[in-house]
């Protein structure tokens, strides 16, 4: 019994480590920012809160007509065979014409409908924009950590070329360390210049440089194999590397800055303290994109505007038919009561005592019928034709659209296809550089290549891994697009 408890316990322990790991993954994924920017954002809030005001119109349209009552009072008693008059009452209550209120409710439907969509749209963009604008903190992300790995690569030339310039005669026996062949692998100098970045440097955790295939230095060569001669050259070679570094120095500093308007943007879309920090995964990684052109085209049709305008349409349906029915006869029934005094008792009629005698003073009660007779009919077809009008608008409206987000679709993924190849023409380009590179600083290591293809090969690798980085932040921002116009993840 006593080890069952300890089993179930250490279970519950697990489970609750288990769901605080979760939960500590799920505030830096994008799902949790896209359902806090869902529960916080203004403007989507405000088109829900104009949805439920349109719902308060359903009841309001199907209601009946206020009754009307009127109350007249003689001044002066109004003599009358059956007594002196003193007051009229009259109750009445108007009905439309049968369906005029079943219409009625329906066009308010349709409205709150719209209204409904109109907040599906505001939130469709709103996903959108915080997608995009996290592929974009992420791509900064990958800038930085690549640009931070390269200046350590020019850091140990530095350091190659210093010895060299020392000991322009002797064995250096420096070791190159190649660069890093994951474009998302940490690097050591994020440390120090991601401390400003709001959840950046803990997020990378930089460490050094990967040390694979280190290049032994060997006898190497005089300084004159540099590009010049003596120390003079070894020199120039220092303070060369020092401008590579101070200009990817100040690079850094611009993705900084950068990084710290995105995250300004990216808070605001999510209605918080705009100097919060944003955490965003360690590597840019690819989504995947596997749907046929026939899935996307008949997903399209459950995009908001879509069914918007399809609201639209059948709300001037219901309002067409109810013009028709507001153009028949209305009907009321009511009732009229009317307060009498008894006359005097003197009357030289014969033929009229006993009557009079028997209603002298007895209230009248009159039951009405009221009709309206809608003779003016320029107006009720001026009304039908307007709605039928609005109807065609509609139509021709969502026709517009649908061809809008057709031609949207096609550019989207013509921009993803091209996006895909540059991430792998990048790639490739990369993996041959880096190739070049490993090569090229042996070359350098045995004097027999100069620091300006060495700078140059750096350069390269430093230009393609930053181009892939945007490629696939581009990538992934298209499929982002391609979710906003069918208005549902593909994941």
């Amino acid at each position: 019994m006593k080890n069952k408890i300890i089993k179930y316990s250490l279970m519950w322990i697990a489970l609750w480590f288990s769901s605080i790991t979760i939960y500590a993954s799920e505030t830096d994924s994008l799902t949790y920012y896209l359902r806090m920017a869902a529960q916080n954002n203004p403007q989507v809030k405000a088109a829900f809160a104009g949805y439920k005001a349109s719902l308060e119109r359903i009841p309001q349209a199907g209601a009946y007509a206020d009754p009307e009552l009127e109350i007249g009072y003689f001044l002066e008693p109004m003599e009358t065979l059956m007594g002196k008059q003193k007051a009229d009452l009259t109750l009445m209550q108007m009905f439309p014409w049968f369906g005029t209120q079943k219409a009625a409710r329906t066009e308010a439907a349709e409205m709150a409908r719209m209204k409904y969509e109109e907040f599906r749209d505001s939130q469709n963009n709103l996903y959108y924009s915080v997608k995009s604008q996290w592929y974009q903190l992420c791509n900064l992300n990958e800038q930085y950590k690549n640009t931070a790995a390269n200046i350590e690569l020019l850091k140990q030339l530095e350091q190659l070329a210093i010895r060299r310039f020392s000991a322009p005669g002797s064995s250096a026996g420096v070791t190159v360390r190649q660069p890093v062949v994951s474009a998302g692998q940490n690097v050591s100098a994020a440390s120090s210049g991601m401390s400003g970045m709001s959840g950046m440097a803990t997020s990378s955790n930089v460490g050094t440089v990967s040390t694979t295939q280190p290049v032994s230095g060997g006898t190497m060569a005089p300084m004159a194999s540099m590009g010049s001669n003596g120390a003079t050259g070894g020199l120039s070679d220092v303070l060369r590397i020092q401008l590579e570094i101070s200009e990817l120095e100040n690079a850094l500093q611009t993705i900084h800055s950068n990084r710290i308007a995105a995250e300004a943007a990216f808070n605001a879309l999510l209605n918080r303290n705009q100097q919060l920090p944003v955490a965003v995964p360690d590597t840019l990684i690819q989504r995947t994109y596997m749907y046929t052109d026939q899935a996307v085209t008949d997903s399209l049709f459950s995009n908001p505007m879509l069914s918007m305008i399809d609201a639209e349409k059948r709300a001037y349906k219901a309002k067409a038919e109810m013009d028709k029915k507001m153009s028949y006869p209305m009907f009321g029934i009511g009732l009229q009561y009317s307060i009498l005094g008894k006359t005097s008792s003197g009357s030289s009629d014969m033929n009229t005592a006993v009557p009079m005698n028997s209603m002298n003073g007895k209230d009248m009660i009159m039951p009405m019928v009221k009709i309206s007779i809608p003779i003016f009919r320029k107006k009720y077809n001026a009304q039908q034709r307007e709605s039928a009008y609005y109807r065609q608008a509609s139509e021709l409206k969502y026709a517009d659209i649908l061809n809008i987000m057709m031609s949207d679709y096609s550019a989207l993924k013509q921009q993803l296809e091209e996006a895909s190849r540059k991430i792998t023409l990048y790639e490739k380009q990369y993996q041959l550089s880096l190739s070049t590179y490993h090569l090229i600083t042996r070359e350098f290591s045995a004097g027999s290549a100069t620091l300006t293809d060495v700078i140059g090969v750096e350069r390269q690798l430093l230009d393609y891994r930053l181009k892939k980085s945007e490629a696939v932040a581009d990538y992934n921002t298209r499929v982002a697009g391609i979710e906003k116009l069918i208005a549902r993840s593909l994941e």
